[in-house]
């Protein structure tokens, strides 16, 4: 049997981080139900998911993380208008907010590759692709996640930490575009001391504000081109 692959695009705006992590558990969990299916009942389509969002202003602290990190006080925290996550992705604490394209794929890697290091690498690439075309040097660097600029890579465009389960990822990467760098300010960013590396955008970067809406379909583009699809929907979320 040949098995198709669709992606369905979800743009998601105005929701709690909450919602939004909710709703990657039943994309996901839907996904891992089709797959425990017995093979004769097995669809011949394997829908993936590609889900953007502009969270309102929050911090995540990885698995692996530290509260040390976390430079504001729970009083200070409490009174303010972050959000605050204990998650179980991969990687320290980050930031998510307006201007800043938060990305879930949410993805059958078995479908592709079943190599974790390979798909972390590949959405560092895809998102060096994109940096590319906006004349940005974006790079990998070795021991971290992610992807930087920099003459000595040490400013950090993008935060990337996954989680897998049965070969179905969810969370993904933080694109800062057009985000308010002061927010990263009250924390120490993937626990990376700032004394040796710092946080940037693409806006910075490129000296004004860009659109966010051709990022995303530049996005798209790149994606597909490492992961195929026989078909690419968008879904009003």
């Amino acid at each position: 049997m040949v098995k198709s692959n669709i992606l369905q695009i979800h743009t998601i705006n105005q929701a709690s981080y909450q919602q939004v992590w909710d709703y990657q558990e039943i994309l996901m969990q839907k996904l891992i139900k089709s797959k425990r299916k017995p093979i004769d009942l097995h669809s011949e389509m394997t829908t993936h998911h590609l889900i953007f969002c502009e969270h309102q202003p929050v911090y995540t602290l990885g698995k692996s993380g530290s509260m040390d990190n976390l430079l504001l006080g729970k009083e200070t925290l409490a009174s303010s208008k972050f959000e605050f996550h204990k998650i179980n992705r991969g990687g320290d604490i980050t930031y998510h907010g307006p201007g800043q394209w938060t990305i879930y794929p949410i993805i059958d890697l078995e479908s592709y590759t079943r190599d974790v290091h390979k798909y972390v690498r590949s959405l560092e690439l895809i998102v060096i692709e994109l940096l590319k075309l906006y004349h940005i040097t974006g790079t990998p660097v070795t021991d971290y996640t992610g992807v930087w600029t920099g003459d000595k890579s040490d400013r950090k465009l993008c935060a990337i930490g996954v989680h897998l389960s049965r070969w179905v990822s969810m969370h993904g990467l933080a694109l800062n575009v057009n985000v308010n760098l002061d927010h990263f300010d009250n924390i120490i960013p993937c626990g990376i001391s700032r004394d040796s590396r710092s946080v940037t955008s693409m806006a910075k970067e490129a000296g004004s504000n860009l659109d966010m809406q051709l990022i995303r379909a530049q996005f798209i583009e790149l994606f597909v081109q490492h992961y195929p699809m026989d078909q690419i929907l968008s879904i009003d979320t």
